[in-house]
């Protein structure tokens, strides 16, 4: 398997235990979304369902989970 080419969020630091999501293209419109702390669970959705869940999640639409 070919090695895919992530990219890693400018708010994560290099230190260890350091955990943060790491995005990577799939295809022309879909998108891996993995954790570096457990990166054997990939989660795979596509662009338009990315951007939702990133505006809601800045708008703090999931702010009563934590």
């Amino acid at each position: 398997m070919s090695e895919i080419s992530r990219q890693k969020s400018s708010f994560s630091g290099g230190d260890a235990g350091n955990s943060c999501l790491e995005l990577a293209p799939a295809s022309s419109d879909l998108r891996h979304l993995r954790e570096s702390d457990d990166p054997d669970i990939v989660i795979t959705t596509d662009a338009a369902r990315l951007r939702a869940f990133l505006l809601a999640a800045k708008a703090g639409e999931f702010d009563h989970l934590v």
